[in-house]
């Protein structure tokens, strides 16, 4: 099906004390014709279980869902920017997608949705396990097939409140990013992340405005500047691609397995490191609240191959404990 497409648009620059820096994205991208696909997933589908690991915030502008049940998304595509909505209806799949990536965005839809996802492969060995997954039949474990939206804001959640981390990535895409290609509800504020050249022009002030430390936006700098040899890493094992994402300092075995969870549809990586899923796995599987990463590990090692897919199961379980430490507490680095 062809359709044609309104130009990609270039980032303006302007020059500030001696070097390029990035400045908001101009206007927004006329409207294009739409691409449509329609696919029937041949296993249970729940959109929102799937889709919702891309959610970063409430606000996210790069992935919203709406009263009629669609979900959707703008993405940065190796085609171009993109956008897409997904809508289940009865038991088939509906997509729209708009801009240069629409095709590539439409290829992808079964991969996005968890159509190479193996839950037959896991195999509970405890009963609220087996539980879960009875009740969740349509839980798929999504492969976005693309590293740095899921690495960037993954970074951005290092060591922080996620109501932080939410507003960093908030601020940033909606200022550098550029407004999602295609006819999208105006209310939706849809914008497409900026593109790794701009995040590498972005002021040091406008990341302290942002409330991001030196250390993440240094990370994300680091990202950026080979981000070609990261969104290498889709086409590896879940493992190698983990290490091809920690060669780069600042990014250890936390970092890497959030991303690659949404990226490379890892249904074995487990996120260590974690502030509370310790606790709630300890919890939820021996009713030890104090659980660390070892003893996690060590409960979750009868699910080797599908740790991840456990971890989800048991966050979706509802048997969590009830918080007894205090929160991380808020860090305003605009005010230091």
């Amino acid at each position: 099906m062809s359709s044609r497409f309104a130009p990609r648009s270039t980032p303006t620059r302007t020059t500030v004390r001696g070097g390029e820096t990035a400045i908001p994205q101009g206007m927004p991208r006329q409207p294009t014709a739409a691409r449509t696909r329609t696919w029937t997933p041949p296993h249970p589908l729940n959109l929102g279980l799937t889709l919702g690991p891309l959610r970063r915030g409430p606000a996210d502008p790069t992935f919203r869902a709406t009263p009629d049940g669609s979900a959707w998304r703008a993405s940065r595509t190796p085609q171009g920017p993109g956008t897409l909505r997904v809508a289940l209806r009865a038991d088939t799949v509906e997509a729209e997608a708009w801009g240069p990536g629409a095709a590539w965005l439409l290829d992808q839809l079964p991969q996005l949705l968890g159509d190479s996802d193996t839950p037959e492969d896991f195999t509970p060995r405890h009963r609220l396990l087996a539980a879960t997954a009875h009740r969740r039949p349509g839980l798929r474990l999504l492969r976005t097939g693309l590293v740095l939206e899921s690495l960037i804001p993954s970074i951005l959640e290092q060591k922080v409140t996620t109501d932080e981390a939410y507003r960093a990535w908030r601020l940033l895409v909606r200022k550098y990013g550029e407004p999602a290609p295609g006819k999208t509800p105006a209310q939706l504020r849809l914008h497409v992340m900026p593109d790794p050249r701009t995040w590498t022009l972005i002021p040091s002030w406008e990341w302290h405005k942002a409330g991001v430390d030196d250390k993440r936006a240094s990370t994300i700098l680091r990202a950026a500047r080979v981000a070609a040899r990261m969104e290498e890493a889709v086409t590896m094992t879940p493992p190698e691609a983990q290490a091809r994402l920690e060669l780069i300092p600042g990014i250890g075995p936390w970092t890497s397995a959030e991303t690659i969870q949404r990226s490379n549809g890892a249904p074995d990586a487990v996120t260590v490191g974690d502030l509370h899923l310790p606790g709630i796995i300890g919890y939820a599987l021996a009713g030890d609240r104090t659980a660390d990463d070892e003893e996690m590990l060590r409960l979750l090692e009868p699910y080797a191959g599908q740790r991840h897919r456990a971890a989800r199961l048991i966050l979706l379980s509802g048997r969590t404990p009830a918080r007894r430490q205090p929160k991380m507490p808020k860090t305003d680095i605009a005010a230091l």
